[in-house]
């Protein structure tokens, strides 16, 4: 396999599920947003909320792109986002125009906000109990679980090249020097799938 990302950073992104729509409430202070788990509604939504949630709903956005400050970000943003995880689809890319390396999509009107973090120095896989499947329609692999509210597809071979590496028990260092990619690709799609439940930490004790 040769190395197909090169030095470019990778790139965290958010959007709205596809089948969310966002409307003006009546009187125009607030929004309004309609999905297959019915409707949510804000109440005199922030500017920076507003401009964000109009972006997520044309696609993947990097959030410092959409807003004016980490203040925005942090004060306002990611609290509403987080009460909104069920419509929000987390993309992780690298920044080559070759498109997104995965998506991390809800399933369920009660899929928590994915916090996605370092499963540190211990060793992990991918559970036998994740379905890993090729949909006819094509698109990428996509891993399902029936312990997680999240479904995610990996849209590059790169992250399939990841996915299975951790077939067996590994550690993120073992697996960044086992493979043709900067080590913070790899790095970053194993911290996105153990986020999503795909990934779990191994029972030394087992």
């Amino acid at each position: 396999m040769r190395r197909t990302t090169g030095d470019a950073p990778t790139v965290h992104l958010w959007s709205l599920s596809e089948d969310v729509v966002v409307d003006e409430g009546s009187g125009g202070d607030a929004l309004l947003l309609t999905s297959r788990w019915g409707q949510e509604r804000l109440d005199r939504p922030t500017p920076a909320v507003r401009e964000v949630l109009r972006r997520m709903e044309l696609g993947p956005v990097l959030l410092a792109n959409a807003l004016n400050g980490p203040e925005d970000t942090y004060l306002f943003t990611l609290p509403t986002l987080t009460k909104l995880s069920h419509l929000v689809v987390r993309t992780l890319g690298v920044d080559d125009l070759k498109g997104p390396l995965l998506s991390v999509f809800p399933l369920s009107p009660a899929a928590p906000s994915l916090l996605v973090r370092r499963p540190g120095a211990r060793r992990v896989r991918v559970p036998r109990h994740v379905a890993f499947s090729v949909p006819e329609s094509g698109g990428g692999c996509v891993l399902e679980s029936v312990d997680s509210p999240h479904r995610v597809v990996l849209h590059r071979p790169e992250a399939a090249w990841v996915a299975m590496t951790l077939a067996w028990p590994t550690t993120l260092a073992a697996a960044s020097a086992a493979l043709p990619l900067p080590p913070k690709v790899t790095e970053d799609i194993i911290e996105y799938l153990f986020a999503a439940g795909m990934v779990a930490a191994v029972d030394e004790s087992a």
